[in-house]
This record gives C-alpha cells, structure tokens and sequence, in this order.
C-alpha cells in the first residue's frame, strides 16, 4: 500500500521546513501577478467599444449620401474589420472602408436610398487580438431639407 498525501509520514518535518520557502515564493509570485494583470491599462481595455457613432443610436436621417464613422476607444486593425449596412429589405450593402482615418476609427460612406430601420453592422479586431461586434440602428426618412 502507497503512502497518501495526507499521511504524516510521507514528509519528515526537515523537507516540510524545506518547502516552506518555496510555497510562500509562489505566493507571492502569484500575488504580484494578478496585481499586475489587474492595474495594467492594455488589459482593462480588451474590447474595442465604440465611443461615438455617426449616424447616432436610434437616430433619423435624410436619405441621401450617409456618412459613417465609428470611434473606438482603442486602437483596431482596420484590415480585419469591417462595417455593412442592412437596408430596411434585409439587403445588406458592405462599406468599403475609409483607409485615411484616424487609429481607432472606422469611417466610410453608402447611399441611404430607401425609407425606414437601417442597421450598421460593425465587426472589430484590436491590436490586443479580440474581436468585438455590434450594430448601430438608425431610421432614414425624407427629411425637409433647409433651402
């Protein structure tokens, strides 16, 4: 029969004096560890969040040239993201991506020719290696535009 782990005779009190050092080392290796992980800004922000949005939430334009634009709050890799828009139909239209904005932008343009819900689907990838998604829904209408 093989020795538990719990019996007292499988460790002689000079190697458990022995492994005191070492166990309270990793406890304190762990310790400054997680301290680390928890203050460090690169990792509080590991998913890109959209800041400001333009068309806004729930917001009405006019029909007519749209102009997008997402603000993160983190830098992404914008040849891994994307944005499409749903039509009111159920068509969905790609936006092809303005490659001058900003780090931590997404801005392009579509034309909004047809009344009603609109979604503009966005698709993310941070520089950290996590993938976010989301919509933006907003309503077109002919608007009375100013003269």
């Amino acid at each position: 029969m093989q020795p538990s782990l719990l019996d007292s005779s499988v460790f002689t009190a000079q190697e458990f004096r022995a492994t005191k050092p070492t166990v309270l080392a990793f406890a304190i290796l762990l310790g400054v560890s997680a301290a680390v992980i928890a203050l460090s800004p690169g990792i509080a922000r590991a998913h890109a969040i959209i800041v400001v949005a333009q068309p806004a939430m729930n917001s009405t334009v006019a029909r007519g040239e749209l102009e997008i634009r997402l603000d993160f709050n983190s830098q992404i890799d914008r040849k891994r993201s994307r944005l499409s828009l749903q039509r009111p139909d159920g068509s969905e239209i790609i936006i092809a991506l303005a490659s001058d904005s900003p780090a931590g932008v997404l801005a392009g343009q579509a034309r909004a020719t047809l009344s009603g819900s609109w979604k503009l689907r966005w698709q993310v990838l941070s520089l950290d290696g996590h993938i976010t998604r989301g919509e933006v829904r907003f309503f077109v209408h002919e608007l009375d535009r100013p003269r």
